[in-house]
């Protein structure tokens, strides 16, 4: 008296809970949104040395300095220095995330490691 096996009944499929269907409302419209976006990400540490050095960047010239980061961003460059007329800056391309700000009189001295692009804005 053997008892036979058969094949569908070594391959029983696993049978999971069926999943909450999520709902991604508008997700391709705020990813869309925001790459669109031309503003850069200021860190904590470089807004604090703005405010202190009472620099200010117009919207024209934040449009200008985020175009600039996307295109050296495009071409291969991760950190990069941008020189402005009045003020220095340390931005990351890839999160379009500006690291550190310096007054243009304070960063004629400095020397700057680990950059990999460098943008001159004269306006």
């Amino acid at each position: 008296m053997s008892e036979r096996i058969t094949a569908h009944q070594l391959y029983q499929p696993t049978l999971y809970p069926a999943r909450a269907q999520q709902v991604y409302q508008n997700s391709f419209k705020s990813l869309f949104d925001k790459e669109l976006e031309s503003s850069l990400t200021i860190s904590k540490h470089a807004k604090k040395r703005l405010e202190d050095r009472n620099i200010e960047i117009t919207d024209a010239s934040w449009n200008k300095i985020s175009e600039k980061v996307k295109e050296a961003g495009r071409k291969g460059v991760k950190d990069s220095l941008v020189i402005l007329r009045d003020v220095t800056l340390v931005v990351n391309a890839p999160n379009q995330t500006v690291i550190t700000a310096l007054g243009r009189n304070e960063s004629a001295s400095q020397i700057f490691t680990n950059i990999n692009g460098a943008i001159v804005i004269d306006d």
